[in-house]
């Protein structure tokens, strides 16, 4: 599982779940009337409430939430559970519905008790949390604002510049290094800066030696002065092969970087951790490292 690939709205439908859990420790009836001290049973007090609000949104918070961590999404009876996810949550809103228009159920209530019988705490606060949970959960692959990564992807550390040398000499600061190809024990250049009487320039072949061949010049960019960056993705995107297969060889995730190697028009070509090499169809909303 891939926290990272988490969304914003599956923050939202977290925290939902959290409160509805809350809630259910509150009272489910409110009379008027009643004194502080009077025992009034929570929401974990009536079977229905349990079943059909408390747990079915728990149960389909955690649903959705699953689904969208796992690296590849999982299917019960053709469907997955990520719909199973928010087909529960918005059971269990209708159901939170229905017990706050009648709290009493089925309850006689000859004397005229049911009229002074309402809705408890536990029971708007679950209504509150099933209906943001299940906007949340059905709202999610609608709005942009809700697919941005609930984890940011950190930076990755800039690297060195290739063939760069660390700032300072070996041992101390500002100490003369041994030329490459030099041998122990043959003088260095005076404190001036003069090389010694018979000692070779510097950049010259010493004799018997041969000649270092000159530093290749770097590999030309692509066209364009492309210059490879990191990136990562919003949300999953498809990752196709080079050849223009329509088969995608892999997702990227959010929250992860890739390094984008090479552009063509709109597209880039990106590389996984793995190695492996892809087009990158969908470059809207990429951040770059």
């Amino acid at each position: 599982m891939n926290i990272r690939s988490l969304t914003r709205g599956d923050g939202v439908v977290i925290g939902a779940a959290v409160l509805l859990f809350i809630a259910s420790f509150l009272d489910i009836y409110s009379i008027d009337g009643a004194s502080d001290s009077a025992d009034i049973p929570s929401l974990w007090g009536s079977g229905p409430v349990v079943l059909g609000v408390v747990l079915a949104g728990v149960i389909g918070a955690a649903l959705v939430v699953v689904a969208r961590a796992l690296p590849q999404p999982k299917k019960v009876a053709g469907l997955d559970l990520g719909q199973f996810g928010v087909a529960f949550t918005v059971f269990a809103a209708w159901c939170a519905l229905g017990n706050i228009f009648d709290p009493a159920g089925a309850f006689d209530g000859d004397g005229g008790f049911i009229g002074d019988l309402g809705a408890g705490l536990g029971l708007i606060l679950a209504l509150i949390a099933t209906l943001v949970m299940a906007a949340a959960a059905v709202a999610t692959p609608l709005v942009p604002a809700l697919k941005g990564a609930l984890i940011p992807a950190p930076r990755p550390a800039a690297p060195q510049p290739y063939g760069g040398q660390p700032q300072g000499g070996y041992g101390y600061p500002g100490a003369q290094q041994q030329p490459y190809g030099g041998q122990p024990g043959q003088p260095g250049p005076s404190f001036g800066g003069q090389p010694q009487p018979g000692q070779p320039q510097p950049g010259q072949p010493q004799p018997g030696q041969p000649q270092s061949p000159q530093p290749q010049q770097a590999q030309a960019q692509p066209a364009g002065d492309f210059s490879p960056f990191w990136f990562a993705v919003p949300v999953p995107r498809p990752l196709f092969a080079e050849d223009g297969s329509p088969t995608p060889i892999a997702e990227l995730a959010p929250g992860t970087w890739y390094l984008a190697v090479e552009q063509r028009g709109a597209n880039l070509v990106a590389q996984t951790q793995d190695g492996r090499r892809g087009v990158l169809q969908d470059t809207s909303g990429i951040q770059r490292g």
